[in-house]
């Protein structure tokens, strides 16, 4: 039996090419935990946790999440059997409640272990490919039309995205209104433009918004009020021609089923970091896909690592209709990966090599760790009396 030997944290710092302003936070700078399982055989596999603009988005931060890896999760996984990563899992689940990103860093580190000891790409593990690149949204973050406008003409000329999500919910009602509806009228039909409140509506706020945004021609509007208001959801949902996409709300398959069942959204935004890894974000899917729900592959604006993860499962969901914005490598100013992610013709190309399909420099790895010092869990060798 091959069995997990090794499990090391790292906290990155990414500097952003540009200010990334969303409802709660104005962003800078990205930082993620990666995590680095290394087997009894030598395989390595690697995994990603990363949350948006510290504990403004959610309830776990950098420093928690390898807390929580290296105090809690760590003594629970070494020893096990390296390739069952559903018992693992089930295993650190048994004793560490919450904590969703933190166990999907070390969930899709098992993952990527498991395939690349079979020599096969991760998407072989949940059924194969569908396809081989998938639509990618840019999100315009800027917060200023002009600048906004620039940067998404930029882009449909390097036939780059032509997909764009805006953060929006930090201003007057009517002045985001005004914003979008400003960008929709200098894209036209060269591009889909969609929203995302992330939570900063009221119910009131939502319902003139909602209207608003479909008249100003948004395709679709994510998570317009607070992830606890599910049936308002819901009943916007039902009462507005604009789709309406859940995120913040799913924080799993659990919830992924209660949203379902109310009929809360139009759309799932899938995301492994809130699912709580691969595996389980790929019941989110399904649950969605049962449903009759549209699929989005979502950002938690993730390095190549978390992104190949993402794009190899979604990669086999039969429809992805909404799409993916698995933009997260192309926000910063350094490259982690030996080899960048391909961006072309509107298009993540979903890598082909074993595991998640990429492999980490590791002298980039070095310049950006947070503390040089790495939390280092080894395998002791047991001794027996009389030995």
């Amino acid at each position: 039996m091959t069995t997990i030997e090794r499990v090391e944290t790292f906290i990155l710092d990414l500097p952003t090419i540009r200010q990334h302003v969303l409802a709660m936070a104005t962003m800078k700078t990205q930082s993620v935990v990666l995590v680095r399982i290394t087997a009894s055989d030598g395989v390595v596999g690697w995994g990603e946790g990363t949350t948006i603009g510290g504990l403004s988005y959610g309830e776990e931060s950098v420093e928690g999440m390898a807390l929580a890896i290296d105090t809690y999760m760590t003594p629970l996984l070494i020893g096990l059997d390296a390739d069952a990563v559903g018992a693992a899992m089930a295993r650190v689940g048994v004793f560490v409640q919450g904590n969703n990103t933190a166990k999907c860093a070390v969930e899709t580190a098992l993952q990527d272990g498991a395939a690349r000891r079979l020599g096969v790409p991760l998407s072989s593990l949940f059924g194969g490919r569908v396809r081989d690149r998938m639509a990618c949204a840019w999100t315009l973050a800027s917060g200023q039309s002009d600048l906004d406008i620039a940067e998404a003409e930029r882009l449909l000329d390097a036939r780059r995205h032509n997909i764009f999500k805006l953060k929006i919910g930090k201003r007057a009602l009517a002045d985001d209104i005004a914003h979008i509806a400003a960008i929709k009228r200098a894209l036209g039909n060269r591009a889909s433009v969609r929203v995302d409140v992330n939570q900063a509506w009221s119910v009131t706020e939502a319902r003139r918004g909602l209207a608003a945004l479909a008249d100003a021609g948004a395709d679709l509007v994510e998570q317009p009020v607070r992830r606890q208001h599910l049936a308002a959801l819901a009943q916007l949902t039902r009462d507005f021609p604009i789709a309406v996409m859940a995120d913040e709300i799913l924080r799993g398959p659990e919830d992924a089923f209660r949203v379902a069942a109310a009929g809360g959204a139009d759309v799932f935004s899938v995301k492994l970091s809130q699912s709580g890894g691969v595996g389980p974000a790929a019941m989110v899917a399904a649950i969605a896909e049962a449903a009759g729900i549209g699929l989005y592959g979502g950002t938690m604006i993730e390095t190549g690592v978390g992104t190949a993860a993402a794009a190899q499962l979604f990669a086999t969901v039969p429809r992805l209709d909404w799409g993916t914005e698995l933009f997260g490598p192309l926000l910063f100013t350094d490259e982690l990966l030996t080899a960048p992610l391909r961006y072309e013709d509107f298009t993540l190309i979903v890598p082909d090599g074993p595991g998640i399909g990429v492999d980490i420099d590791p002298a980039r790895l070095d310049d950006l760790r947070r503390d040089r010092r790495r939390s280092v869990h080894v395998a002791r060798a047991t001794t027996h009396a009389g030995e």
